[in-house]
């Protein structure tokens, strides 16, 4: 279930806003600058599925935010607890980074959590199928996909180049929860 939970950045233990409320969600989020909307994501995809065919199935969603916020190019990554190397692309995505560009990502299955360090708070936002979250360029972020990633999802770039982090160098990531899929609601 999609989740927001906002945090004091020296207090990972008492949320300030814990919801599952879409529209609170989105509302929240945009009062920071961070798009959040839920979009239809009921095309199955069999498990051999490639990019291509993601893309095929989401071509109309795909092709209306590309010219609304003028992307460039788009992909698609899709990882499950059986994808080479899960543990250490874990690890990749969990300290603070920024990017030069803004951060789109469009669920087509499953699930993982972006965590987003904003004015002294730390907002976590679970993403699940059918969420399309963008933080803006330059925001201080990090994302966990959990100890058994299960998530597909189409990635966004203004730079043909596509997605390139620039580490913060701050530690704060350690201080939070991790994401467990199984305690999302408890969060």
């Amino acid at each position: 279930m999609s989740h927001l939970t906002v945090y004091l950045e020296n207090d990972a233990r008492r949320p300030e806003l814990s919801t599952s409320d879409p529209d609170l969600m989105a509302g929240h989020l945009a009062h920071v600058g961070i798009m959040f909307e839920r979009w239809t994501a009921d095309t199955p995809l069999p498990a051999s599925a490639d990019g291509e065919a993601v893309l095929a199935a989401y071509a109309q969603p795909v092709e209306a935010l590309k010219a609304a916020r003028r992307f460039r190019a788009v992909d698609v990554v899709r990882v499950t607890p059986a994808t080479e190397g899960v543990a250490a692309l874990r690890a990749k995505f969990l300290d603070e980074h920024t990017h030069d560009e803004d951060e789109a990502r469009f669920f087509v299955e499953g699930a993982g959590a972006f965590y987003i360090h904003l004015d002294r708070r730390v907002l976590r936002v679970v993403c699940e199928a059918g969420d399309l979250l963008s933080i803006p360029a330059g925001t201080p972020h990090w994302f966990d996909m959990g100890p058994r990633p299960r998530f597909t999802t189409i990635r966004f770039f203004t730079r043909p180049d596509g997605w390139i982090a620039s580490p913060t160098g701050d530690t704060i990531a350690a201080r939070f929860p991790l994401f467990e899929p199984a305690t999302v609601d408890a969060a």
